[in-house]
Order: C-alpha cells, then sequence, then structure tokens
C-alpha cells in the first residue's frame, strides 16, 4: 500500500524520534486530521488525565474513518495497530532519542508545546531515564505486538536519513521540522 492510500496511520517510537513532526506533516500532506495521545493524556501543566478516560477517548478515535496518530501507550497499542492501515515505527537508537530530545529542550525550553496545549518544554532526570531506557522497557512490548499484527503494512525506520528518504520519494521533499 501507498502512504498516499492510507486514511489511518499509527506513528510509534521512543521520545526524541519526531513522531509529533511527522504526524503533523502526513497530516498536512494527505489531509488526514492528527491526534497526539500526549495531548489526550496530558491536561495542562503536565496534569495526566485520568487513565480509563484517556484509553476511551483513543478508542473513539480510533472508530473513526481517518486519522493519524503519534505516541507508544501500551493500554491502547495493540487496538491502533489492528486499526491502522499503516504503522510507522521510528526505531532510532538511544543517542538519536537522546539527541533529538535535547534538540527540541534547547529549542523551545519555556515554550508551550504545540501538540499538548497548556505544558510548556521541559527536561528533567527522570524523563531523561526514560528516554534512555525506553528500548529496553518499551522495545520488547512493541516488538510482541508488530509481531503479532505482522499482517499489517508496518514500516520501521532507524534514523532520520532513512525516513528522510522514504518522505521525499512519498512527498517530492524533506520533513517540514516544527519549531
Amino acid at each position: 500500500m501507498k502512504i498516499s492510500e492510507a486514511s489511518k496511520i499509527c506513528i510509534i517510537g521512543g521520545p526524541g524520534t519526531g513522531k509529533s513532526t511527522l504526524a503533523d506533516n502526513l497530516g498536512k500532506e494527505l489531509d488526514l486530521p492528527i491526534y497526539h495521545i500526549d495531548g489526550i493524556n496530558y491536561l495542562e501543566n503536565w496534569q495526566q488525565r485520568d487513565k480509563e478516560e484517556r484509553d476511551k477517548i483513543i478508542r473513539d478515535i480510533i472508530k473513526r474513518e481517518k486519522w493519524v496518530t503519534d505516541g507508544t501507550y501500551k493500554a491502547t497499542l495493540e487496538e491502533r495497530v489492528k486499526e491502522s492501515d499503516v504503522v510507522i515505527f521510528l526505531n532510532y537508537s538511544m543517542i538519536a532519542r537522546i539527541k533529538g530530545t535535547m534538540t527540541r529542550y534547547i529549542k523551545n525550553n519555556g515554550k508551550e508545546k504545540k501538540e499538548i496545549p497548556g505544558c510548556k518544554e521541559q527536561m528533567n532526570l527522570t524523563f531523561l531515564k526514560f528516554i534512555i531506557n525506553w528500548k529496553r522497557t518499551k522495545g520488547y512490548m512493541i516488538k510482541d505486538v508488530l509481531d503479532r499484527n505482522n499482517d499489517i503494512n508496518i514500516l520501521v525506520f532507524k534514523n532520520r536519513k532513512s525516513l528522510n528518504k522514504w518522505y521525499i520519494e512519498q512527498f517530492g521533499k524533506k520533513i517540514e521540522i516544527q519549531g
């Protein structure tokens, strides 16, 4: 399936891989509504929404005809994957995840995150540890979900260069980086 034929796209991967940027770009190119799972999970000032309420909102979204979601939240991952026409897994190295996150932090420190209204870009030791351990703590779960659903069109990118090469092949231009 060509990405241009997809009406339901699920983007997953670690922090700092560019999931939100890719979602914004694909939504724009394909005229699909974009749903950032972090924006559903977090209320103002990084207050977490009730998990049952969050998961209900996500389940309602994936019943719709068209969408792009970005986020790897375990509770609804398998359902999102099963409902997708295409799954894009940004499976970058720890160094790439740290670099992506730190670049975003330096560029946007203290600014409100577009995909999470009411929350400002921030960095702390807990989040840095999460980034470092992400593949060890989340990687096995993602691999299991993707292995169980291998009949779905799954695209795996190991770095930004390969993602951009694919994106250029699809749309004739590089991904527009959001500020």
